[in-house]
């Protein structure tokens, strides 16, 4: 459920936001209340076309707001990579939705020479993306072979606040970094603030959708050693939004990363 990026700044307690321990994707998917899949993304897709026809200025999670939060580490690893590249910048979003992350950076995209955003989504996403959102700069894909195929190599690897909502992170995350992309980006992720990896329930307020699934707290220690096989770590940094677990404060985190071979 990559979609959701954190509206939960103002719930610390309560039957809203995170809560349990469970020993596995499965028992955590019977406490799960289910969801409409059809009508979060008619949600979401109303608001990012809002905001792709200049009547919204952004999106985030299907809720639109009247200025951009930009994550400017992220940003400033886009703009990086794109001058390392002669301006151009060709991105693997996975779990993009329907292109967040690009219309939230699309003021300082437009000043590159050329620009590839590939959103790789679930397949009602990218069902949804290719007929009202695509554009010669957006695609939407259902894995990033496809996207390699078409598109070549892109420069950079983005996944925001994707891990917590797959079922194996661990495994997904490893394919990811073995597509040797020469840049990576880990942002805008809560991280479990105790050693090890939690898996939670988590219970979407009404006021953004009605919707429970599992999500996961992962070791940020954890994380960042399976990327240390192929990637050399060259900056951390916090987001704005924090959310509570168990009552505690909970940042929103992530990290950038540069292929090792690419250093050599």
């Amino acid at each position: 459920m990559s979609w959701l990026k954190g509206q939960y700044r103002r719930i610390k307690n309560g039957s809203f936001g995170w809560h349990g321990r469970y020993a596995s994707w499965q028992a955590a998917q019977k406490e799960c209340g289910g969801y409409s899949a059809d009508n979060i993304l008619e949600k979401v897709k109303t608001a990012t076309l809002q905001v792709k026809n200049g009547e919204a200025v952004y999106e985030r999670d299907s809720i639109l707001f009247n200025e951009i939060q930009y994550s400017w580490p992220f940003l400033s690893a886009l703009m990086w990579a794109a001058a390392q590249n002669n301006g151009h910048l060709n991105v693997l979003d996975f779990g993009g939705s329907l292109g967040s992350s690009y219309f939230q950076n699309r003021k300082f995209l437009q000043s590159l020479s050329q620009v590839r955003w590939n959103v790789v989504e679930q397949e009602n996403f990218v069902a949804c993306g290719r007929q009202f959102i695509q554009d010669e700069k957006l695609q939407f894909f259902l894995t990033p072979q496809d996207c390699i195929q078409q598109n070549g190599l892109p420069d950079i690897l983005v996944t925001a606040c994707t891990l917590p909502y797959l079922e194996k992170p661990y495994e997904l995350l490893a394919q990811l970094i073995h597509l040797d992309i020469p840049w990576l980006i880990i942002d805008n992720t809560p991280f479990n603030d105790r050693p090890g990896d939690r898996l939670t329930v988590q219970k979407v307020p009404p006021a953004i959708y009605e919707a429970s699934y599992p999500a996961w707290f992962l070791d940020y220690q954890k994380v960042k050693e399976a990327v240390r096989e192929k990637y050399t770590i060259i900056s951390e940094h916090t987001n704005d939004t924090t959310i509570y677990l168990d009552g505690r404060p909970i940042p929103y985190r992530g990290f950038i990363a540069v292929l090792k071979k690419q250093l050599q």
